[in-house]
């Protein structure tokens, strides 16, 4: 596995955003950021290498750091939940890997069935295992440089859907509230209804998506 290297500068500029009011344009550059961590660690655990360019990956310690942190570990509840839900995404889409179109439109098809009936925290935690799950199989497939294309369309998810969400919860920090320390055994409710949404409309986007593929 490649070795990440870390922007000195660009870690500086996005902790700085958490001491006031994120604009728009950060709230996306930091959508990014925790994607591009997201899918990372994925990989890694799917013991899957590849080839990238230079990667922001959070500064240890830092603010977006601990975000990171907390979307990862609700990220591994979410999917210990529904271990087979957000593994194999493109052939449970039974959609090509080969075009960027394919892939953008069902990522971006996904995403908008998610947040259909409203946003929670729980739905962008099944935002970003979805992204994380349909990258490792681009990236098993011999598609790697999808892996920009699917950050790029969560970014784009987010500026148009959910920005205004992020900044009335003053930003990503918000994420830190869901974490409680309760019994492992006790699953959170929004955890649960994020993986029921998923798991019903995953089959109605595959006949959507099925005529045009």
């Amino acid at each position: 596995m490649e070795v990440l290297r870390r922007s000195s500068v660009f870690a500086a500029e996005v902790m700085e955003v958490f001491d006031r009011s994120p604009t728009d344009k950060e709230l996306v550059s930091q959508a990014k950021a925790l994607c591009r961590d997201y899918i990372n660690s994925r990989l890694v655990r799917a013991g899957v290498s590849w080839s990238k360019p230079e990667y922001h990956a959070p500064v240890p310690g830092g603010k977006l750091a601990e975000v990171s942190t907390i979307l990862l570990r609700l990220g591994d509840e979410l999917e210990y939940i529904r271990p087979n839900v957000y593994r194999n995404i493109a052939r449970q889409l039974n959609i090509s890997l080969h075009s960027e179109t394919v892939v953008s439109d069902a990522f971006l098809a996904v995403a908008a069935q998610i947040f259909t009936a409203g946003i929670t925290w729980g739905k962008v935690v099944s935002l970003y295992a979805v992204a994380a799950g349909l990258a490792v199989d681009c990236v098993r497939h011999a598609q790697p440089a999808m892996v920009h294309t699917i950050v790029d369309c969560l970014g784009e998810f987010v500026r148009k859907t959910l920005v205004t969400w992020l900044k009335r919860r003053g930003g990503w920090a918000d994420i830190t509230k869901c974490v409680v320390n309760t019994d492992p055994s006790l699953r959170s409710h929004w955890l649960v209804a994020a993986v029921c949404s998923f798991g019903h409309f995953l089959k109605a986007i595959f006949f959507v998506l099925l005529p045009e593929r």
